[in-house]
């Protein structure tokens, strides 16, 4: 780990740039109005840690009323779970026999579910918690649209069958998650493809009761799409990560007519290192943020960020106004276009209180589980 870039009370001038930001006032909005959203439609609320990564906004969020969290990574769920985080689901496959085991083992400890999506996948989850002693709950993936993993709606009633059949196993229910829904623009176009995602998740479900077997939950959902499932009548839990922060690919998104209003909370806080006429270049390139989704926005000033590389970043003037560019070693700050993997560059989340005019430095808590892809 790097050492921490700031100190509990310091002034927003005294932090080490580029520095990964969080506006805890916003944070706080942002969870207490997801949680009041679950309770208003009576789901249960499991947020994606794979997010944030931090035991410390887990147990805010456990704390706001959820009923554990979500991770996509065995190491990512052994992180939390070193620091007490004893709620977790791998809402993933995990195929590899080495990571089953860690699984195995982990689900002696903590309260342990995982996703499963082939016979295979079963097959050796069974061994493996028989050879540890230990049980866990199995939730049978299925394919609602996004095309990556799952089996098809006809097929989760086999599955479901081979879960029963092992000691260890406890069948939980359904993963029903349409990732490449989550980022279509038009709420309407959003809707329409969650529709379809949920007719599959309910396809799925009687496919299971007709095999006999009960299916206790269907889970699933995300930021940009938990005001359609929570109306479907289906989804009993939702699964949203990324509306803790609001970055900028999420904030583009037409809002759902029921969906809660979140705010930007995720900042990069950079320093002008070099002025040229046209321009100037902050010491926050592609190492302080992920691209994936797009640049980042520079936050309330009429500014551009162009890429600059590896540890620049360049601001320009929109219409040419060069006396709207920052001076040299003033801070600007950076909304990610991509919070997860923007997150995963950095150690540590400087908190501040008070907002980011006049803020002060409450905290600095640990990415625990940065880096963590396996």
């Amino acid at each position: 780990m790097t050492p921490p870039p700031a100190r509990a009370g310091d002034p927003i001038e005294a932090i080490a740039t580029p520095a990964l930001v969080i506006d805890l006032d916003a944070l706080e909005r942002n969870i207490a109005r997801m949680a009041a959203f679950a309770r208003e439609y009576g789901l249960r609320l499991r947020p994606h840690a794979k997010t944030h990564k931090s035991a410390q906004i887990a147990r805010l969020q456990l704390a706001a009323g959820a009923v554990g969290v979500c991770v996509q990574k065995v190491s990512e769920a052994e992180a939390l779970a070193a620091q007490g985080i004893a709620d977790l689901y791998i809402s993933n496959e995990v195929i590899a026999e080495d990571r089953v085991a860690r699984v195995a083992a982990l689900a002696g400890r903590v309260r342990l579910a995982i996703a499963v999506d082939s016979a295979l996948g079963i097959d050796r989850l069974a061994r493996a918690v028989q050879a540890a002693g230990s049980t866990i709950d199995v939730f049978v993936e299925v394919d609602v649209g996004q095309g990556r993993c799952g089996v098809a709606p006809a097929g989760a009633g086999s599955l479901a069958r081979r879960v029963v059949s092992h000691a260890g196993l406890r069948f939980a229910g359904l993963q029903a998650y349409h990732g490449g829904a989550q980022h279509i623009r038009s709420s309407t176009e959003r809707e329409a493809a969650i529709r379809r995602a949920v007719a599959a998740a309910a396809a799925a479900r009687a496919a299971v009761t007709s095999a006999g077997i009960a299916c206790p939950l269907v889970t699933g959902a995300g930021s940009g799409s938990f005001a359609f499932e929570s109306a479907s009548g289906v989804h009993g839990e939702l699964q949203p990560g990324s509306y803790i922060f609001l970055d900028c690919d999420y904030a583009a998104n037409e809002a759902a007519p029921n969906a809660p209003a979140f705010e930007h909370a995720l900042f990069v806080l950079c320093r002008v290192m070099s002025r040229g006429a046209s321009h100037a270049v902050v010491d926050a390139g592609h190492k302080s943020h992920a691209i994936d989704s797009g640049p980042p926005a520079v936050w309330r000033r009429d500014l551009d960020y162009a890429n600059g590389g590896d540890e620049h970043g360049i601001l320009l003037a929109r219409g040419g106004n060069v006396d709207a560019l920052p001076a040299l070693d003033e801070i600007v700050w950076l909304v990610p276009g991509h919070c997860d993997p923007t997150v995963n560059l950095h150690d540590h989340y400087v908190c501040l209180r008070g907002g980011l005019d006049q803020g002060v430095v409450e905290a600095v808590w640990p990415v625990d589980a940065r880096g963590c892809v396996s």
